[in-house]
């Protein structure tokens, strides 16, 4: 039965924050082993952590959706959906915004100093006299040797296409759901994470060429760092982004939207425009710059 207007569903008890409380400490306890070699263990407390959230989301998310089919959320209870989403998404922007800044802070004051600028004229005197600066740079020992940089004309300016369009097929799929218009919306909304997954497959394959042709690892100093630091955090992402669209396409051809009540799929498109304006800051600020 529907809430009555003014009224505010009160949730009953449920296991799944324990769930999530108990997968995520497995999933860090695995991950730390992992990455010090404190225990061979370390991979597989990684997966069983990972397969416990993964259950998570799906029991969680699905009583969510069968709560919301069933009519039991009122207008208040939507208004605090969304305003869960726009805080969450402004933590992401601050999440990236951190990233962002040690890039604008290593490349416009850090190597300037260490080359002798300003404040770093003593340390360039006396540590590392030899040093210009200049960007992208490994530092002045050259951390990880000689690199070349991934050139913007190529992979990266087709991934940008990719996402702009990706854009575009959600916000058509988005007004033909608000238009009632079922068979014109799943077309271009299966069409939106069929392009985020092959911005992923090409990120990849430009990661492998950084590695085998160009030298340009997370090792090489500064930039290498900061590159795949910012680039692989954003596909992460769109990976997320990617099946957060595939569950909302189900949902959506199980017939679970209407063209007035469908908050699911304004928060994955939220999501998704977010991710492509972080990449547009990226292929600008870290690829062209």
């Amino acid at each position: 039965m529907s809430q009555q207007a003014g009224s505010y569903y009160v949730p009953h008890g449920s296991r799944w924050p324990i769930v999530a409380a108990v997968g995520l400490f497995i999933f860090m306890w695995g991950a730390a082993h992992w990455l010090d070699g404190i225990t061979p263990e370390g991979p597989l407390l990684l997966a069983a952590g990972a397969a416990i959230l993964v259950f998570m989301f799906f029991g969680w998310f699905g009583e969510v959706a069968r709560e919301s089919l069933k009519g039991l959320y009122s207008a208040q209870v939507d208004l605090s959906f969304r305003m869960g989403m726009m805080w969450f998404i402004f933590s992401e922007v601050m999440f990236f915004g951190a990233f962002f800044g040690a890039l604008f802070y290593s490349r416009g004051l850090q190597v300037p100093w260490l080359a002798g600028e300003g404040h770093g004229a003593l340390t360039n005197l006396y540590l590392f006299r030899d040093y210009t600066g200049g960007w992208p740079t490994n530092g002045p020992d050259a951390i990880g040797g000689p690199f070349q940089i991934v050139p913007p004309w190529g992979e990266p300016l087709v991934n940008t296409l990719i996402l702009l369009s990706s854009s575009v097929t959600i916000t058509i799929a988005h007004h033909a759901l608000r238009d009632g218009n079922r068979r014109r919306m799943l077309p271009w909304l299966v069409a939106t994470p069929i392009l985020g997954m092959l911005f992923v497959f090409l990120q990849a394959r430009e990661y492998m060429d950084a590695y085998t042709h160009l030298n340009l690892t997370l090792h090489s100093g500064i930039y290498g760092a900061t590159f795949f630091i910012l680039t692989g955090f954003h596909g992460l992402h769109v990976t997320l982004g990617s099946i957060m669209l595939w569950v909302i396409a189900y949902r959506a051809w199980r017939g679970h939207f209407s063209k007035d009540h469908h908050f699911a799929f304004e928060a994955v498109a939220w999501y998704w425009h977010f991710v492509d304006i972080v990449w547009l800051c990226l292929f600008l600020f870290v690829y062209i710059m």
